[in-house]
């Protein structure tokens, strides 16, 4: 049952992407078509299983003290082989990421989940965290350029779809961050979240002259 529930946590409940509001730069900038996030996603989660994996067998051998650069080093390894293997195999797909297939190396997810779980835990259970976790971000990126490609370009994978009026602003930087706020609002919807009734003024840097933090007990 614990195995089941570290890979199901990251599709919805601790989805990286809709959840976390992790990986934000490739969130918006290669969902304007469903191949790119589909590319983008199974790239990810090669990375993710392949970096878990090696962390998880070497956490009692890194020094804590260069701990982010090796985490970094093993990361850029798989990313390099996944590039490697992109453009030998899917030289569109290659193409179409550039750069943005490079910067997975410093993807907060990857780096995240090396420093939260595997370095903590054993190889199987990392394997299953990484899975679902890049599983999350796939479903995520396939959600939102299914929306933008439909009502940006009226057409799906590719497929044109009939007396379907295309809308370009679903393709611009602004439509991307539409469809993502309109997609995270309807997880919360899902999973029932409520914003917090009370939020602390405690860290705010501006609690000493702030009127309403002495009015209100130091809450807002």
């Amino acid at each position: 049952m614990n195995n089941i529930k570290e890979f199901t946590k990251g599709l919805i409940k601790e989805n990286p992407t809709l959840v976390g509001l992790l990986g934000m730069c490739p969130t918006l900038a290669i969902t304007t078509t469903v191949a790119n996030a589909i590319g983008m996603g199974l790239a990810t989660t090669f990375v993710l299983i392949g970096s878990n994996i090696v962390i998880s067998l070497l956490k009692n051998i890194i020094p804590k003290s260069v701990k982010l650069p090796c985490y970094i080093v093993i990361i850029a390894g798989f990313v390099t082989l996944i590039e490697m293997l992109m453009k030998g195999y899917i030289p569109s797909l290659y193409k179409s990421l550039g750069t943005f297939l490079s910067l997975i190396t410093v993807n907060c997810i990857i780096l995240g989940r090396a420093e939260v779980f595997a370095c903590k835990n054993k190889v199987l259970p990392s394997i299953l965290d990484a899975l679902g976790m890049g599983l999350g971000f796939t479903m995520a990126l396939t959600i939102m350029a299914s929306v933008r490609e439909i009502f940006g370009t009226g057409s799906w994978f590719g497929i044109k779809i009939p007396h379907l009026e295309s809308m370009t602003i679903f393709i611009l930087p602004a439509g991307g961050f539409f469809v993502l706020g309109c997609v995270i609002a309807f997880v919360n919807r899902l999973s029932n979240k409520k914003p917090p009734e009370n939020i602390g003024c405690s860290g705010c840097p501006s609690n000493g002259s702030c009127h309403s933090c002495g009015k209100e007990g130091g809450n807002v």
